[in-house]
């Protein structure tokens, strides 16, 4: 039986940054220079790796060290196309249940889950700068919106093989395992999951958007 499940990461669409805003930080990113990126990543990797190490994580034995797997993670995820759009799409979660296994399978569902609501996220940024540059009418841009806001759970069912990025543990005073993942997944692949999903939706509601949906997703 599971004890516990907590998902981790999520973040309620109204406190996102605009799409606008979204680039700006992104391309002050891809300006550093390598060895800047490099030494930002080792020291957030350090201030990380010791407050996860502090609060009783660790990896099993034979995993890559708890701030290599960071240093991974962090790399990923600082990673842009020449659009801004992320190069991986972040997805993490934590799970605790009566044995290792269990509250890894757990973890990884949750994870699925919160890597679809971060694709989600990055379709509606899109979405919004589509609108910005008027591809796309009022009408259509409030059609897809709408189906975006409600395709989460579309998206994470059409969500192939994930990139595993991070794995720690730790055991609480109740004797269990709380396992907590870290996944990415390929860019252009979650924009052909979301687009899959959310054209199913619109299918679904007898609106064929298929042109204006390509426009959002840049294929």
């Amino acid at each position: 039986m599971m004890a516990a499940v907590v998902a981790c990461g999520t973040v309620m669409a109204a406190d996102q940054p605009t799409a606008k805003e979204l680039r700006k930080e992104r391309q002050e990113i891809q300006k550093m220079a390598k060895k800047d990126l490099k030494a930002k990543v080792d020291k957030n990797t350090r201030k990380e790796a010791k407050r996860l190490k502090k609060e009783g994580w660790q990896v099993k034995p034979g995993a890559l060290p708890l701030e290599k797997q960071l240093e991974r993670a962090y790399l990923m995820q600082y990673e842009y196309d020449e659009n801004q759009f992320p190069k991986y799409i972040m997805g993490e979660a934590s799970s605790v249940g009566e044995n290792y296994d269990a509250a890894k399978v757990a973890a990884n569902s949750l994870a699925i889950t919160n890597l679809a609501g971060n694709i989600q996220t990055e379709v509606s940024a899109l979405l919004e700068n589509t609108v910005a540059n008027k591809q796309l009418s009022p009408e259509e841009a409030a059609s897809i919106s709408e189906t975006v806001m409600s395709s989460k759970n579309l998206i994470s069912q059409s969500i192939g093989r994930t990139i595993p990025v991070m794995e720690c543990f730790r055991i609480n005073s109740k004797k269990n395992h709380e396992v907590l993942v870290r996944i990415a997944y390929n860019s252009e692949m979650a924009k052909a999951a979301a687009k899959k999903a959310i054209r199913d939706e619109l299918e679904a509601k007898g609106q064929n958007l298929h042109e204006q949906l390509d426009k959002v997703l840049g294929f």
